[in-house]
């Protein structure tokens, strides 16, 4: 197995977000990737760095799967908002287009109040930078399986599988396990996205909805409960091409760990029947009893497990980190679920 991480990630660091209506520290910045590089050094894992952040191909995969609008938005936000008088540090919105607005704006205020559906995306200064290096880390994971190993590795913060066409969203700003299935569908005819995260991952449901060459399948926390609220119920199953190519398995919220193998089951048998010649696995952690946005009963030694299971896929794979946030646990919860990938 090769395994990826630029240190440039470093540069998306915010230290704050809202939820519950709380400005509270965020979860979600560097000390992710010292904890899970922990856990893969324990692992008896070492990470390579890809060759480059920026690149004509990396802007060209982008933009296959985001709208050019968005992408520019990301790279252009921050200047823009902080020659606003009065403009806070962070671009963070104050108003979003509920209820069915359908005129995009010229405004920075009413552009971040579009891109960013909620108040989990703060932009900082150097984030761009940091959030293209997250993507570029997963591009390099897909071109390693396409250059030769049967298994790569990404640990991408910030993560992606919120990230939609023209949106950011829970943390993410560019669906890096959409790219990797973008790279992957430029060698392979039929390409497979798992998405173990604890949340539903309704950027990647978004972005392939309507496509029939790349299957997507998400199990998490029942959405009537769970953040993302309004994707993920198992009646979305795709449409037009993509009819039949979307799977979602809610589970309820504090399901445990025989409860979340038991789903992963069904849900690897409903991928198997699409016949995928590769699969990216959207790794999430975040179901660990112990993480700061738990909303399941997971134990450690349930990574194993599904670690094990998840190794006798018999086809290349790459695994994208998606969730999993600051605990005692989180680098022992990667170690755990690479010894079981590892083991077989």
């Amino acid at each position: 197995m090769k395994l990826f991480y630029h240190p440039d990630q470093e540069a998306h660091a915010p230290a704050s977000f809202l939820v519950r209506g709380q400005l509270t520290s965020s979860p979600e910045g560097p000390v992710r990737a010292e904890l899970l590089a922990k856990g893969l050094a324990a692992a008896g894992l070492a990470l390579h760095e890809p060759d480059d952040v920026d690149s004509p191909r990396l802007r060209s995969r982008l933009a296959r799967i985001h709208t050019p609008r968005y992408l520019n938005f990301l790279e252009t936000i921050h200047a823009r908002w902080r020659e606003m008088p009065g403009a806070s540090e962070l671009v963070m919105p104050n108003v979003h287009p509920c209820g069915g607005g359908n005129h995009y704006p010229r405004h920075p205020v009413g552009q971040a109040g579009w891109h960013l559906h909620d108040m989990a995306c703060p932009i900082g200064a150097d984030s761009f930078r940091g959030i293209l290096a997250s993507a570029a880390t997963a591009q390099a994971a897909a071109e390693a399986l396409i250059g030769g190993h049967s298994t790569t590795y990404a640990l991408c913060r910030p993560p992606g599988h919120h990230a939609g066409p023209d949106r950011a969203g829970g943390f993410c700003f560019l669906n890096n396990s959409a790219l990797a299935a973008t790279v992957l569908r430029e060698h392979f005819s039929r390409v497979a996205i798992l998405d173990i995260d604890l949340h539903h991952g309704n950027g990647t449901q978004d972005i392939f909805y309507y496509r029939g060459d790349v299957w997507t399948g998400s199990m998490h926390v029942d959405p009537a409960d769970f953040y993302p609220f309004f994707w993920g119920g198992a009646n979305e199953e795709g449409m037009g091409e993509g009819l039949g190519a979307n799977v979602n398995l809610p589970l309820p919220l504090g399901s445990d760990g025989v409860a979340f193998l038991e789903v992963l089951e069904v849900l690897i048998a409903r991928m198997e029947a699409f016949r995928p010649e590769a699969v990216v696995i959207a790794l999430g952690l975040d179901a660990h009893r112990d993480d700061p946005l738990a909303g399941m009963t997971l134990e450690t030694a349930d990574f194993e497990s599904v670690g094990r299971r998840l190794s006798r896929l018999a086809r290349p794979v790459v695994l994208v980190q998606e969730g999993g946030y600051p605990t005692e646990r989180l680098g022992d919860n990667l170690a755990a679920f690479m010894n079981g990938f590892s083991g077989g």
